[in-house]
């Protein structure tokens, strides 16, 4: 175990194309960074919504629902577990480096006048095709907002 305190990174996650911006945190955090994604349902997906969600969809039908795997709906677990596929999870630097990762949607009180930094890279204003938000994403998988 590190016995040294890891510094912790806030990123705003609103307007950030998904990929760009879980494969920049993910560096982040096999670097020894804690980060805190926050705004997870405003994160960007490049593309055509209908083909997107079709492709979610189809996902979401492998496996059993009592046995897994099981494939979440929520913007914040949505974002975590891309941001795991780009860890080396089976070994421990990747088990240890995704404990380090926090995604909120919105921002927390406690976090609320605290520094957060953006990647410019993985901005979507350069973006001229369609996109849409995580949370629209979400929602047509079967996200119910109000549980």
């Amino acid at each position: 175990m590190q016995t040294s305190k890891t510094s912790v990174t806030l990123v705003n996650a609103e307007g950030l194309i998904v990929g760009r911006m879980c494969s920049k945190v993910a560096k982040r955090l096999l670097n020894g960074e804690q980060v805190i994604i926050l705004n997870a349902e405003k994160a960007v997906f490049s593309g055509k919504k209908k083909s997107k969600v079709a492709e979610a969809k189809q996902f979401l039908e492998v496996g059993a629902p009592e046995r897994g795997p099981f494939h979440y709906r929520r913007p914040d677990r949505f974002l975590r577990k891309t941001v795991r596929g780009m860890l080396p999870f089976k070994q421990p630097k990747g088990k240890n480096a995704y404990k380090r990762l926090k995604v909120f949607m919105g921002i927390p009180l406690e976090l609320k006048d605290q520094k957060m930094i953006t990647f410019t890279e993985a901005s979507s204003t350069n973006l001229k095709g369609p996109h849409f938000t995580l949370a629209e994403m979400a929602r047509e998988v079967g996200w119910n907002e109000g549980k």
